[in-house]
């Protein structure tokens, strides 16, 4: 089967390409210049880790919830698939891929109201930190990437036990592009983002240690 890049696959795809950048920009304007290499990259990602959260998830959101004067006060919509806002176009797009995503999936969208309401201001609150080059920091990365891992198991863990109904491999752009490589990202850099931190504790836990027994 093949999928001919149309003008909403283009115009998704820079959309998030147009992420990365505001978030490398925002690193150019506003870290100190003798910011280190690996606190330079961190904060691109945070930065870029919000928006996505922030824009595109919490689109997501707006289109698969429904908010009501009266009890029940919040309920499932139809979700974007319903909707042509440039927006939904974006995660209908990647509904070609993975179907949940234009749907109100009970389980997809429980795990981005933690997403968009608590791991997004996370992000930018930890970016702040390295601003202030505040080493607290490391303790939040731990509990973002944890809470990141944890998202994207949830998220693709219950299809899987069901056999995968939901999700398309047939094509090298749903395969390769939005299931494989949009997805592995929230899974490689937090773990090496937790990998540098757990270093980082670990090794002042240890010197607070020796200094201890010295004393």
């Amino acid at each position: 089967m093949t999928l001919e890049l149309d003008t909403v696959t283009v115009s998704s795809l820079s959309a998030t390409l147009l992420i990365l950048i505001i978030a490398y920009v925002t690193a150019i304007i506003i870290l100190p210049k003798n910011t280190s290499s690996i606190d330079n990259l961190s904060f691109i990602w945070l930065i870029f880790d919000a928006l996505i959260h922030s824009i595109l998830e919490g689109s997501f959101l707006y289109h698969s919830l429904r908010f009501t004067p009266s009890p029940p006060w919040l309920t499932l919509s139809h979700g974007a698939g319903s909707s042509t806002a440039p927006l939904a176009l974006l995660w209908q797009e990647y509904a070609r891929a993975d179907a949940r995503w234009s749907l109100s999936d009970p389980c997809v969208v429980s795990l981005e109201l933690l997403t968009v309401f608590l791991a997004g201001p996370l992000a930018v609150y930890i970016a702040a930190q390295i601003v202030r080059r505040d080493p607290a920091r490391h303790y939040w990365i731990i509990v973002l990437c944890t809470a990141e891992l944890y998202g994207g198991w949830m998220t693709f863990c219950p299809e899987w036990l069901i056999g995968s109904p939901a999700l398309n491999t047939s094509n090298w752009l749903l395969l390769w592009v939005y299931l494989v490589f949009f997805n592995s990202i929230w899974v490689v850099i937090p773990l090496l983002l937790l990998w540098h931190s757990y270093g980082f504790v670990a090794r002042r836990l240890r010197l607070a240690d020796r200094i201890g027994k010295i004393e």
